[in-house]
């Protein structure tokens, strides 16, 4: 059960690193504050690092987001809770949490597969 939890937590700081790659730049340009994202990359130069790599951040994110969504799917079926009402609760809550932090990372995702690949071909 701790690996699930484990590895909804892992797969929402890789489908972060989507919106880091293309969201969060192609927000700034779009608000107008390219002077702020310059300055970002100024700071923190591994971001375009991942931009240049978005297929390779994006396949690894993919890849841990349908691993975490195939153990919660085998847990939600597989894994039953103890029979002692304290441990069940914890256990259920568990099993809730898990399954929201993998749902919010898929839309993470999705938000940054939108920025990298969708919204440059609306602008073609």
């Amino acid at each position: 059960m701790r690996t699930h939890a484990t590895l909804s937590w892992l797969s929402v700081f890789t489908s972060g690193s989507t919106l880091v790659c293309c969201a969060l730049p192609a927000l700034l340009v779009a608000v107008g504050a390219g002077a702020a994202l310059s300055g970002l990359v100024s700071a923190v130069p591994q971001i375009v690092w991942l931009s240049e790599h978005k297929v390779a951040v994006f396949a690894v994110a993919g890849l841990m987001l349908g691993t975490a969504g195939l153990l919660q799917w085998r847990a939600r079926r597989v894994v039953a809770c103890p029979p002692d009402p304290t441990l069940a609760e914890a256990c259920s809550t568990t099993k809730d949490l898990s399954f929201r932090v993998w749902i919010a990372s898929v839309a993470i995702y999705l938000v940054g597969l939108f920025f990298a690949f969708g919204a440059p071909l609306l602008l073609i």
